[in-house]
């Protein structure tokens, strides 16, 4: 097998490496190619070739990462992760934990460990690599690595996310909840939705969104209820997963992308509903409509006719 046959098998992987650690498909997909790039020049031939990739890939990942949280404390209004909604890597061993540490909620409580932290818990517990090789991955000794895995454990297992069990129930009340919202169904909406529900929208100060968090099933179904309207005839929500929970893209009535809308369930409601309008983090998607416009659009569209 040629090196560029045994990267293309590893690909998957190695993005899925990346984007765990970053959190940001087109930071991962940039960290999977310098890989290829350093591998393809690389004297060095491997005992085991995913072994290698894998540390070339969380190395460059580290790297990156400590440069983005500079930016992201910067950032303007809340930081959610680049949606995901074609993951290349699977593993039916591992399906469970794979899916769990893809979802935003999980991406969200990575952002709160130190890269290493991140690097060790993404290599070892999710995908299981054996500690030797996390250390080298790392460059860090096996026993710095179990400590750096005790403390990620712990920060992951404090504010671990909870899902619903049954992925059919889910998708089920996902499915009823974006029906609920092309209606503008406020009872429909408030019926699906916790008592202490919360939608947040991640604009970056390039796209309109929420000042704050709206707070509650009265006001979130209100809220839902009175921007429903304003699309019919001018976007569709076209449901899908994101990031391994249920979640649907907004596209503007030429196919382009708007938002991407996810939402956590728990107990038989909808927990959390969070909107990435940033097209910075939307690109990777196909084109992307100017949701400045189209909000203008949609206030003219409110005012009645002369």
């Amino acid at each position: 097998m040629t090196r560029a046959e045994e990267f293309t098998e590893l690909r998957p992987l190695l993005f899925a490496i990346a984007y765990r650690v970053l959190g940001s498909v087109s930071e991962a997909e940039d960290a999977v190619q310098e890989t290829w790039l350093r591998y393809e020049s690389s004297a060095t031939e491997p005992a085991s070739v995913k072994s290698f990739l894998s540390a070339v890939v969380t190395r460059i990942s580290i790297d990156v990462l400590r440069s983005a949280r500079v930016r992201r404390e910067a950032y303007v209004g809340p930081w959610f992760p680049e949606p995901l909604v074609s993951d290349p890597y699977g593993d039916p061993e591992r399906s469970a934990e794979l899916a769990d540490s893809v979802s935003v909620a999980a991406l969200l409580l990575l952002e709160r460990l130190s890269p290493l932290e991140r690097a060790v818990f993404v290599l070892r517990d999710v995908f299981g690599f054996g500690f030797p090789e996390v250390a080298a991955a790392v460059e860090r000794s096996e026993a710095a690595c179990r400590q750096l895995a005790v403390r990620a454990r712990r920060h992951m297992r404090e504010g671990r996310p909870r899902f619903e069990a049954d992925r059919r129930e889910r998708e089920e009340l996902a499915a009823r909840f974006f029906e609920a919202f092309r209606e503008g169904d406020v009872d429909g909406l408030t019926e699906l939705l916790a008592a202490d529900v919360q939608t947040l929208a991640d604009g970056g100060g390039k796209g309109p969104a929420l000042a704050r968090p709206v707070v509650g099933a009265a006001k979130v179904s209100r809220l839902i209820a009175a921007f429903a309207p304003l699309l019919r005839g001018m976007a569709e929500l076209e449901p899908c997963e994101v990031n391994h929970q249920p979640g649907a893209i907004l596209r503007y009535r030429d196919g382009k992308v708007i938002a991407v809308v996810s939402v956590d369930v728990l107990d038989g409601r909808i927990q959390t509903i969070r909107a990435v309008i940033n097209p910075d983090k939307l690109e990777h998607l196909g084109p992307v409509a100017d949701a400045w416009l189209l909000r203008a659009e949609a206030l003219a569209r409110r005012r009645p006719g002369p």
